[in-house]
């Protein structure tokens, strides 16, 4: 069920292209598009454009919208789990230097999304479906009581504040947009969770659930349909809290997290 950081611009249309020695596609944020390498660059193996060039972002900046389009490629699927991917390839099609993205990798390493191979890159890290039923089972053991709890407490109208986050999950499921609907989901169930004032709940959960999003060796990609399913949990869920309908609450709160897609 969940909006992270408004990335504005991080998000805008991608530049196709495959990076060199990679198989797979990365679409680069738009305003990272500045001057490619030239003349030598072919030589070197590395791809080159001919796109005019676009403003730059202040170098502090850099790493953090990296970082935040790495994690977009990770949930489309457009970093391929088992695939080693290169810093200095990576800036080429970002249109940066290596340093922003090798240390946008080692956060992700940190995350465990990535796991750091000597002298070649960074490998997507590979998960089964053993390890997603894993976190969907320690996510339920945290957020389960604690949302059972809310509903008890938290009166309608603080709940109808969340309007606008579970509609923010129908519109981004509706376009099918996955990396989109992995902030949203999140935004919703830090906002629930936030109502219960502990601060650390909120971000080991926040933790668990965006490594619950990384896609699964082989795995079918995300349907829009099984995207517009779990958005309509969470506007059935916000409808329930608001109604104060206990009975109902619980349901829908252990089927979300049975559904191990939210």
């Amino acid at each position: 069920m969940e909006q992270g950081s408004a990335r504005e611009g991080v998000r805008p249309p991608y530049a196709p292209g495959a990076y060199p020695g990679t198989p797979e596609t990365v679409r680069v944020p738009e305003q990272l598009r500045g001057d490619r390498p030239r003349d030598g660059a072919a030589a070197r193996g590395e791809h080159t454009h001919s796109e005019p060039p676009a403003p730059r972002v202040v170098r502090h900046s850099v790493r953090g919208q990296i970082l935040e389009a790495l994690r977009a490629a990770l949930v489309d699927g457009e970093l391929i789990p088992g695939q080693v991917y290169s810093a200095p390839a990576l800036g080429a099609r970002f249109g940066v230097s290596a340093t922003p993205v090798r240390e946008a990798m080692q956060q992700l390493a940190v995350e465990g999304a990535v796991e750091v191979v000597p002298n070649r890159g960074f490998r997507v890290s590979e998960r089964g479906p053993r390890e997603l039923a894993e976190l969907a089972e320690v996510r339920a053991l945290i957020e389960v009581p604690v949302m059972l709890r809310l509903a008890r407490t938290v009166p309608a109208e603080r709940w109808g504040t969340l309007r606008p986050l579970a509609d923010a999950t129908v519109a981004a499921a509706a376009v099918g947009d996955r990396a989109s609907y992995a902030e949203c989901d999140r935004a919703f169930h830090r906002a629930v969770l936030t109502l219960a004032g502990n601060e650390q709940l909120v971000a080991v959960a926040d933790e668990l659930h965006r490594r619950s999003q990384w896609p699964l060796v082989a795995g079918p990609a995300t349907r829009r349909a099984d995207l517009l399913a779990d958005a309509a949990e969470h506007t059935a869920l916000l409808d329930a809290l608001i109604a104060q309908d206990l009975a109902v609450v619980q349901a829908l709160v252990r089927e979300h997290f049975t559904g191990a897609d939210g």
